[in-house]
């Protein structure tokens, strides 16, 4: 058996955790607010004709097509050349460049294609670091990993609430921010990280003590997809629960405003951080990764099914806190057990670029499943059809049968 490779310093997994955030800072609240809000000030500039909805709309698909292609493309340059630090290094200061230049672009159409170099120029970060902790971080503390990365949605609801504060700045002043708290963050991993030359080598094969171990096929084949389609499952019902949680609690009571919806939804991630880091502690201890993922899918599930069936505000509070709860911890964690089963440490950067495809095709699946239910059956059908995709997840993480 080959030995771990050395721990990394102690400092490495909070600088890791902070630079993580950093990325969510980079992306949240452009993306749910600013950008909307400069889409709707150059579209009433250019007269009635321009469609706001329409290019928000072909923004977020170019920019999600963009993100998905940059983060494997990165991820796998960072595996061949320059090591990771270089490439995050060159996405953040590209990545905070492009941003302020979003405030000077006055067409629509450049527009766009400020929002396309944007999105790989953050990926050309988020690809080579989620690729760094995989060099660094042992199998012994991959739950307290992803406890840590679970902080990071908090981070960047709570930058996006401050940054959209009244009378704190302007639409400039706003980017401005973001970009040197997202600089912030990062830095210090960059500048005080762990000195392991990437890729540092780990076992190839995965490592999950409550995995199935199918002797016919090499070790972790079927597990590793199995991963991968759990979470696309997972994520197509969180996404559309992040799309539409606002019109779906409007129509269980027409009282709740964009205000009560964004406290509700802040304030659930807030509390599912601290949740996250206990529950991924514990998987460390017990040496049982998967059991954390199994039952967070099934509880998620289990909410969006109350959650479809409730016609009770409080109750409908309630299975979405529950519901986003199991599924950021879910989320959080699988992406740190992930790092056990890639086949080929040499390649992490280009094999988490595939996976993170379970991230970005949600928001291009997501739209046609709600418009083919919701009008015609309404959100219950979207509820049920969402908690079948979210059971399936659980299944598909529990150990195959042998015959």
């Amino acid at each position: 058996m080959r030995p771990e490779p050395p721990r990394p310093p102690a400092a490495f997994l909070p600088f890791f955790a902070l630079a993580w955030a950093g990325t969510t800072i980079a992306y949240m609240p452009f993306l749910t607010v600013l950008l909307p809000v400069r889409i709707e000030l150059i579209t009433t500039a250019q007269g009635p004709a321009a469609m706001p909805v329409t290019w928000l709309a072909a923004t977020t698909f170019a920019g999600a097509l963009a993100a998905s292609a940059g983060n494997i493309l990165f991820g796998w340059a960072s595996d061949l050349v320059l090591g990771r630090r270089a490439w995050v290094a060159t996405g953040l200061v590209l990545s905070c460049t492009l941003l302020l230049l979003v405030d000077r672009v006055t067409s629509l159409g450049w527009l766009v294609a400020v929002i396309i170099g944007w999105q790989l120029a953050v990926n050309m970060m988020i690809g080579p670091l989620s690729a760094w902790a995989g060099d660094c971080v042992p199998d012994a503390q991959k739950g307290k990993l992803g406890g840590l990365l679970a902080f990071a949605p908090a981070a960047g609801a709570l930058v996006g609430a401050f940054v959209t504060l009244p009378g704190l700045a302007g639409p400039q002043a706003r980017l401005a921010i973001v970009a040197m708290m997202t600089a912030g963050c990062i830095a210090p991993l960059l500048l005080l990280g762990s000195p392991v030359p990437a890729p540092a080598p780990m076992r190839n094969a995965p490592n999950l003590p409550d995995a199935p171990k199918p002797p016919a096929k090499p070790p972790g084949l079927g597990l590793l997809q199995r991963m991968w389609l759990a979470r696309l499952m997972l994520q197509i019902s969180e996404a559309a629960l992040f799309a539409y949680l606002y019109f779906w609690l409007r129509s269980v009571d027409p009282a709740f405003g964009d205000a009560s919806t964004a406290r509700i939804f802040g304030g659930a991630l807030v509390v599912a951080a601290p949740l996250t880091l206990a529950v991924g502690a514990w998987s460390d201890r017990h040496g049982r990764a998967l059991v954390p993922l199994r039952a967070g899918a099934m509880l998620a599930a289990i909410a969006l099914l109350a959650m479809g069936f409730t016609d009770d505000p409080l109750l409908a509070i309630a299975g979405y806190a529950v519901f986003s709860l199991a599924s950021s911890m879910f989320l959080a964690l699988h992406s740190a057990q992930t790092l056990r089963v890639l086949p080929h440490s040499n390649r992490r950067g280009r094999d988490l670029g595939l996976f993170n495809l379970t991230n970005t095709l949600p928001s291009l699946i997501m739209p046609g499943i709600t418009l083919a239910l919701v009008p015609s059956l309404g959100f219950r059908a979207l509820f049920v059809l969402l908690a079948m995709l979210a059971f399936g997840a659980s299944a598909l993480l529990f150990p195959a049968r042998r015959r």
